[in-house]
């Protein structure tokens, strides 16, 4: 696929879920929802424990994100408002293009250049005020694990 407009979205790679307890909410996502755990990780950097939860058919997940201390972003998040839905992730073919892309169009990014997010892929983030009220992440994904 070539990018030929836009900033070359996908789909939407995963929505983001601040939660002040990981254990806990692994419990319902999995325990009660049913989803399975793909995916654990600790991102110092970013200050977050998180996991990935997928369903049988693959096509949606969820993320937690759980703070490792207090001065982590997330528990900033939770400080103002409380456990709940955090980011809307997409999936893109070039994150250095859609970044561009974004910029161009006055777009704020969150990093001058992306950085590394879940299992090794590139990220960014384009600033709410910017894009709808909504913090929304751009994903491109490590080439053996994007989907077809």
């Amino acid at each position: 696929m070539s990018i030929t407009s836009g900033i070359g979205l996908r789909r939407i790679d995963h929505v983001g879920i601040a939660v002040p307890d990981l254990d806990q909410a692994l419990e319902l996502y999995v325990g009660t929802l049913g989803g399975e755990c793909t995916h654990t990780e600790t991102n110092s950097e970013q200050g977050v424990s998180e996991a990935m939860v997928a369903w049988p058919d693959g096509s949606s997940q969820v993320q937690l994100l759980a703070p490792l201390d207090e001065n982590s972003t997330i528990q900033k998040f939770l400080d103002r408002q409380g456990p709940g839905l955090q980011q809307l992730a997409f999936e893109v073919e070039d994150i250095d293009h859609a970044c561009a892309v974004l910029r161009d169009k006055g777009v704020r990014l969150l990093f001058d250049e992306p950085k590394t997010g879940t299992g090794g892929s590139r990220i960014n983030f384009a600033h709410p005020k910017d894009v709808g009220g909504v913090l929304v992440e751009l994903v491109e994904p490590v080439a053996s694990t994007t989907p077809h």
